[in-house]
């Protein structure tokens, strides 16, 4: 290795070449000139002394130092962007970045008039909100908070039960009107009409947890986004499972066998090093007191 020690934006431009695949899609990424993000490569190159990309007809391809290097050079776009985000708010302990990770359906359905309600006590206050049903790293710092629907699994991590808020079965009206009701609940689960999951079996171990045994072919309608089961269930596509308080604010949505009740647990998990951030615990505090509350 050179003497020379490659500097943030070099690992940075590295990220984005890595991520995106050539040169000029790492620029427009980063909003730089080709010839820039090629001088980027080049120094960080001539610094680790050692080929980090290799072309090929379909782009650049990483070479197995350049994949090597991707979890520590994530690993400094994660501290980078705590560092500015509580950074942002140095001056303020109720101003800057909270960043917060949560599922689609919680994330787009749930959490925006509760933060909006933060931002009305705390005008200072900024948020980042990454939409994902994948559990981040919190480890990483990949967030300051995550809303969490399952208990997570890391021992280092600050994590705290908030509610268990209820699913269950719903259909749209337009669906029951061209449908009529399903007679029994066997019958509905076997006629096709059900909004389930492509890949993830969240919804088959749910069921089968009660005692009804469904495979994805059972499933009219397979996707893995949560927002879109909600979509095709509103746009009368099928009969989807649905959370109940979410469910209850559209009159338009009708409950079908109650007696399938399925509890979905609600976490809030952060760093124990954000403890001493008030901002943090600020954001802690009133999501677990309006999730308990929209659970209830």
């Amino acid at each position: 290795m050179s003497n020379a020690i490659p500097d943030w934006e070099l690992c940075r431009t590295f990220l984005a070449i890595l991520r995106q695949g050539s040169l000029s899609a790492a620029g427009r990424r980063l909003g730089l000139t080709h010839p820039t993000v090629r001088r980027h490569l080049e120094e960080l190159e001539g610094g680790l002394g050692a080929p980090l990309f290799v072309r090929s007809p379909s782009g650049l391809v990483p070479t197995e130092v350049a994949l090597a290097l991707r979890e520590p050079a994530e690993a400094m776009e994660a501290a980078y962007e705590q560092f500015i985000r509580m950074g942002s708010g140095a001056g303020n302990a109720m101003a800057g970045t909270v960043r917060i990770t949560a599922s689609e359906v919680m994330g787009a359905e749930v959490l925006p008039p509760i933060l909006a309600g933060l931002r009305k006590d705390y005008p200072g206050l900024q948020f980042e909100l990454a939409l994902s049903d994948d559990v981040a790293d919190l480890l990483r710092r990949d967030a300051d908070l995550a809303v969490r629907m399952v208990r997570p699994s890391q021992v280092d991590l600050l994590a705290r039960k908030v509610g268990e808020v209820p699913l269950g079965l719903y259909a749209h009206r337009t669906w029951l009107e061209a449908h009529g009701a399903p007679p029994a609940l066997d019958a509905l689960l076997r006629s096709g009409q059900l909004i389930g999951y492509d890949r993830s079996r969240v919804l088959l171990d749910a069921f089968a947890a009660q005692q009804f045994r469904l495979s994805p072919r059972d499933f009219g309608l397979r996707s893995d986004s949560g927002l879109a089961q909600l979509a095709a269930m509103r746009a009368g596509l099928g009969v989807a499972v649905c959370q109940c308080p979410l469910a209850v604010r559209d009159p338009a949505l009708v409950r079908l066998f109650p007696e399938v009740d399925v509890p979905l647990e609600i976490w809030l998990v952060s760093h124990p090093s954000l403890r001493s951030s008030q901002r943090v615990r600020t954001c802690i505090e009133v999501l677990a007191r309006e999730l308990a509350a929209y659970a209830a």
